[in-house]
């Protein structure tokens, strides 16, 4: 049996299979009931299957991708026809207008993937990946030259980005997506794009909002330390989910404000936590003290979850899945590079490339 955890190369049987989801249908259906008027030619499944393609095929243009369906006789046929670039565009455009359908698309197909896996999303990893958007964000012309009057891309601003293997860290210029992946299946539940400069902080209860929303019920979300922020255990907290963060070294850290509770028999043992208490309770190792133990109220310092047990350590070692993901989108997918300009082209260049790879995903499960 063929593994369900390798994505398969460029097929037309792979587009054909998309396309012949039900969910997938309903999408197609869904355009053509909003009756767009404008130039005769080709339908929404032709133009919804040119979409697939671009995913599929990890193509950066509509214009790339208009040839491709032109020279493949095997694409020709599995989408029912060849649109022209300028059709794609037209779409691409339409789309935009009416994005609730696109909308209404990805939350049929999680539903699907969620009946499919009951446990999907019951601990989710949040994090931000740059989008280096396609213009030149440089404030002067040239080196010693005139300030930039014009800017190809006015919706793009200025951020930061960490190093990844040789590629050094610093800022661009771009977008950022923000996501909720599922740490079991790897696939993301909600994202959102944002230019580089917004801060990822305010997106965390928006995207376990559209989460919740699909269905997902998390118990635990797994974030980085860059999200060590009290608004964020307690935007986290008031969803009934646990937070596991690592600390920064703020002044309350390195004066040991986080530490358990301790006495002359030594530091105290975790002895579990009341989510309806809000609190942790500690007890003495001797249990001679009196009380022999006390209930320490959760907070940035002191999670429900206590960093430092097993249980921390091993659910923190699944925010790797939210890396993978996006590794996946950007290379395997169409993700990156952007060829796209503005935001609201950024934000549907990502939609459709995230639906296509949910859709995979349903083919994939229904074959295993």
């Amino acid at each position: 049996m063929v593994s369900t955890k390798v994505l398969p190369g460029h097929d037309a049987r792979q587009v054909a299979a998309l396309l012949g989801l039900p969910k997938i249908i309903q999408f197609i259906s869904d355009l053509d009931a909003l009756r767009w008027t404008g130039r005769p030619g080709n339908g929404s499944r032709v133009l919804v299957g040119a979409a697939l393609v671009k995913a599929v095929y990890a193509l950066p243009t509509w214009t790339r991708t208009a040839w491709l369906i032109a020279e493949h006789a095997a694409l020709r046929e599995a989408i029912g026809g060849a649109p022209s670039q300028w059709a794609c565009y037209r779409f691409a455009t339409k789309l935009r207008e009416h994005g609730d359908a696109l909308s209404s698309c990805i939350d049929r197909v999680l539903a699907k993937l969620h009946a499919a896996r009951p446990e999907m999303g019951k601990t989710v990893a949040i994090d931000g990946s740059d989008l280096p958007a396609y213009a030149n964000g440089q404030r002067f012309v040239k080196r010693g030259g005139e300030l930039r009057k014009k800017f190809s891309d006015p919706d793009a601003t200025w951020g930061h980005r960490s190093s990844i293997s040789t590629r050094s860290g610093g800022g661009y210029y771009g977008y950022k997506i923000h996501s909720a992946v599922c740490t079991v299946t790897g696939l993301p539940l909600a994202w959102k794009v944002e230019t580089a400069k917004d801060s990822e902080l305010p997106l965390v209860p928006v995207l376990l909002d559209t989460a919740t929303r699909r269905g997902f019920t998390p118990d635990v979300c797994v974030l980085d330390r860059g999200y060590d922020a009290e608004v964020v255990y307690e935007d986290v907290e008031k969803r009934h989910i646990r937070p596991v963060i690592p600390l920064r070294q703020t002044p309350a850290v390195k004066a040991g404000k986080d530490k358990p509770p301790s006495c002359d028999h030594g530091e105290w043992t975790f002895a579990g936590s009341d989510a309806k208490r809000g609190a942790s309770k500690w007890r003495c190792p001797a249990g001679e003290c009196a009380p022999a133990s006390v209930w320490v109220k959760a907070s940035r310092l002191h999670t429900l979850i206590p960093r430092g047990t097993d249980r921390w350590k091993s659910l923190y070692h699944q925010r790797g899945a939210v890396e993978r993901e996006f590794g996946v989108l950007k290379h395997q997918w169409a993700l990156l590079p952007l060829r796209v300009r503005r935001l609201s082209r950024v934000r549907l260049h990502v939609d459709l490339t995230t639906l296509a790879t949910l859709a995979d995903a349903v083919v994939r499960a229904e074959a295993a």
